[in-house]
């Protein structure tokens, strides 16, 4: 009876540390998906179109009704186009006529919020939590519930297009 006991201890011991291991395996690609892109202005500037870092790196804006993604409706998900952390999903756009691609709320997590005091205006700015690159700006005239309109550069956002849905 006390070898049942002692290898039941065992086995209970050695399946804990099995879960634990798995666990912290989990937790480790969970913390490195979160983990901040640091890239050089060189390094930037290699990878970026000279659009794309103007406005990304720069904090530019396109001009109005230019964007490829301003009246784009496919069903996917729209990604930053520095780092490809995925932003917005197609059911957060809205069409507007603001000139760029509009969203009533982001993918939780990803956005970071900067007061932005340029052009005389006080705004709220958007930029990709993972690589601070400039997205655009979130006012607070949105037409659905949230109340909010994420207006975002195209050359900021790739788009990845859903495969099962049409």
């Amino acid at each position: 009876m006390m070898k049942k006991i002692t290898l039941f201890i065992l086995l209970c011991f050695t399946f804990s540390n099995v879960v634990i291991s798995q666990n912290k395996n989990h937790q480790n690609k969970y913390e490195m998906s979160k983990q901040k892109v640091n890239k050089t202005e060189k390094e930037w500037k290699d990878i970026l179109s000279d659009e794309e870092y103007r406005v990304l790196r720069q904090k530019g804006t396109e001009y109005p009704h230019t964007g490829k993604y301003n009246l784009h409706f496919e069903n996917g998900v729209y990604n930053c186009n520095g780092c490809k952390t995925s932003l917005f999903k197609s059911d957060q756009k809205f069409e507007t006529n603001c000139g760029w691609p509009s969203f009533d709320e982001a993918i939780e997590g990803t956005i970071k919020y900067v007061e932005d005091y340029s052009h005389n205006m006080i705004r709220t700015e958007i930029v990709c939590v993972k690589c601070d690159g400039h997205l655009g700006h979130v006012f607070n005239d949105g037409p659905t519930e949230t109340g909010l309109r994420y207006c975002v550069n195209s050359v900021s956002i790739d788009f990845k297009k859903d495969p099962n849905k049409k």
